[in-house]
């Protein structure tokens, strides 16, 4: 349910979920190296009430900050869910304590002006993008791609929140398969509660008041972190009964991550869920098994699979004649060591 409100807001461009402060505590306490002396920029965020902003306010000679950013788009208002009425917008700028109390004082923030709305594609957001060391925010989902590229283009540091399904768009496995872009440390337990506009339709046990509950969120960076240089423990010895392989490709089916054997090098199929362990130390990403994806393993026709009538699709894996892996596979291999 939490997911089909997530499908409303891309349909929408209701993109509002704000983060919680525990969450940002939680992944930010990895990165504290990468901060000292940098600029930091938070664009898509009302800076009056985002908890980035007081994050990194409050936190600012903590991590030895030179300067924090952060914009808004179309908000003027000193109000969790602006609407986006205004026209024009405001920016942030926040350089430290001044009086020695250690507190991010009204009279030590300078708010100004923005001429436009404050979209992160506009010219002057840009200029501000280009200012800036390291851009850590939670972008709209509808704009990911966009969002993602922008950063790419003007060579930035980030860390931001993502959906896990952005591993297969396009525009961003490329960019993990070249070791430009990979996962952080994660939400607790895969999901993580937003303030939002939207009803709360998460379980008894994770309801949040006030709150919406996304599974499959995550933190998307290309900040070095430890966790990405640690190996998975293999535990597993293949056997071809526990390992089938594909009739339609010469690889073997991986049903969880903590099943890949130890004692086979050849290509396997793993769910995307094991780019939160991947180290590009230890595994080698050749392609990936999606609809549209440049790295698919072929483009299977109907006569592949009679059970699909979208002659394009090439997320089909066959085992004895059955669509053994209709979701998604990324496929590697060991490296050799």
């Amino acid at each position: 349910m939490a997911n089909r409100n997530l499908n409303k807001a891309k349909e929408a461009k209701k993109d509002e979920f704000y983060t919680q402060l525990e969450d940002i505590n939680n992944e930010l306490r990895h990165y504290r190296e990468h901060f000292r002396g940098k600029t930091v920029l938070c664009n898509c965020d009302d800076p009056r009430v985002s908890n980035f902003f007081t994050y990194f306010a409050y936190n600012f000679e903590f991590l030895g900050l030179k300067k924090l950013i952060t914009t808004c788009y179309k908000n003027q208002n000193i109000d969790l869910f602006s609407q986006n009425k205004s026209e024009q917008a405001v920016y942030l700028v926040y350089e430290g304590d001044k009086n020695g109390d250690h507190i991010p004082n009204a009279e030590e923030i300078g708010v100004k002006p923005l001429k436009g709305d404050g979209d992160f594609r506009s010219k002057e957001c840009i200029e501000l993008l280009k200012e800036a060391d390291i851009v850590v925010t939670n972008p709209p989902f509808s704009l990911f791609r966009e969002y993602v590229a922008q950063l790419m283009e003007y060579d930035k540091k980030f860390l931001i929140i993502g959906h896990q399904n952005a591993i297969k768009y396009k525009e961003i496995f490329p960019l993990i398969k070249e070791n430009k872009l990979w996962l952080g440390y994660g939400f607790k337990g895969g999901a993580g509660h937003f303030i939002s506009h939207y009803e709360d339709k998460a379980t008894a046990g994770d309801h949040r008041e006030g709150m919406i509950r996304v599974s499959g969120v995550t933190w998307f960076t290309n900040l070095e972190i430890k966790k990405r240089h640690e190996d998975i423990i293999l535990y597993k010895n293949y056997t071809p009964e526990e390992y089938p392989t594909y009739e339609n490709y010469n690889a073997i089916e991986i049903a969880k991550t903590e099943l890949i054997p130890m004692d086979y090098d050849g290509i396997m199929g793993v769910p995307i869920t094991f780019m939160d362990k991947y180290n590009p130390e230890q595994f080698e990403i050749l392609g990936l098994t999606d609809r549209d994806s440049p790295y698919c393993t072929k483009k299977y026709t109907i006569a592949d699979s009679p059970h699909y009538s979208d002659l394009n699709r090439c997320s089909v894996l066959r085992i004895n004649g059955s669509l053994k892996s209709q979701y998604t596979r990324v496929l590697i291999r060991k490296i050799k060591k």
